[in-house]
């Protein structure tokens, strides 16, 4: 997959630890009804330790693979050596799973941050243009870069971080519109995206906030970006990446899934989950999604309980249908 063939089909899933797994993202892709957008739409793994990848964890290896269904996928891996992280690409690249090699700059949570890891390393840009200049070199895939605005509102520097990923050779950078300090909270500043997508030349993603129709709209028109990715509004709505390709190629809206669309295809994930993953650990993974997909629903919070009561997929089932018409 080239550089110029992953902006044909701008709207791009986010890679999201726990959520954009295998299963996720073949239930995305499926969902999606133009032909093209299907085999062509580039959506993001699970974060993966390079350190993970240097070992040979095997639930890490796991987390490498990929099927037919879900391609072409963008493999993400975070780390802070660049030996280990350019040995890792290498590792993806041989495997033969990937059609892109994305970075991670960008993970707020603690455990990742207190090891220089993710966001960390927008306090050491140097060493986030090392680490990527040494993936670039060790594969022949596009790389990319994920980061947030900065650490925290004193500390923004998405520009300067940007400008050195361009020198490192990346082939295009997704903003979140955040800095660590916020995690997910607040507002996303678009604002500070556009400053980085005027200060490269290399194409830019957008990342925060996009939800709906309108905040496509504006995020943009404020931007100017390439692309847009999106994180949690795909959480329980693997729909929304069809309906704003859509929208973003035809101007159609199309109409938000009806109740039993949404039992159907929960239906479909947790089976998918299942043959990925077995039963058990299946079931207790699914009461996220299955929270996420049942938010807003009259009687949702009595409906959450039931899942998280599940014990097997035929509790799980029956909680489903007892929202399904």
């Amino acid at each position: 997959m080239n550089v110029a063939d992953i902006f044909r089909t701008p709207v791009y899933l986010a890679p999201m630890a726990g959520v954009t797994d295998t299963a996720f993202r073949i239930i995305v892709r499926e969902l999606i009804d133009d032909d093209f957008s299907r085999r062509n739409l580039l959506m993001f793994s699970e974060m993966v330790s390079a350190i993970g990848v240097h070992y040979r964890n095997e639930k890490t290896l796991q987390m490498l693979q990929t099927v037919d269904a879900e391609r072409p996928t963008a493999i993400q891996l975070f780390g802070s050596d660049p030996k280990i992280c350019a040995e890792a690409a290498a590792y993806v690249e041989q495997l033969g799973t990937a059609a892109v090699i994305d970075f991670n700059a960008g993970c707020p949570a603690p455990k990742i941050f207190k090891n220089g890891e993710g966001s960390a390393l927008m306090k050491n840009p140097p060493l986030l243009e090392e680490i990527l200049s040494a993936v670039k070199r060790a594969v022949n895939l596009p790389v990319s870069v994920k980061i947030r605005l900065g650490v925290d509102a004193e500390h923004i520097n998405a520009v300067e971080v940007a400008k050195r990923a361009e020198n490192a050779g990346v082939d295009f950078i997704a903003v979140h519109g955040r800095t660590r300090e916020q995690f997910y909270s607040g507002v996303a500043d678009w604002n500070e995206i556009a400053r980085v997508k005027s200060a490269v030349k290399i194409p830019v993603i957008a990342n925060g906030d996009v939800r709906d129709f309108d905040s496509l709209d504006k995020i943009l028109s404020v931007t100017k970006a390439d692309g847009v990715m999106i994180g949690r509004g795909a959480q329980g709505n693997p729909w929304i990446i069809n309906r704003l390709l859509k929208y973003f190629s035809t101007g159609t809206k199309l109409e938000p899934p009806t109740l039993h669309e949404r039992a159907e295809v929960l239906r479909r994930h947790l089976q998918k989950t299942i043959h990925f993953k077995g039963e058990r650990i299946a079931v207790r993974e699914m009461r996220a999604h299955a929270a996420w997909y049942t938010k807003g629903l009259t009687g949702g919070a009595e409906l959450r309980n039931l899942f998280n009561r599940a014990e097997t997929a035929e509790d799980f089932a029956e909680v489903i249908n007892r929202f399904d018409g």
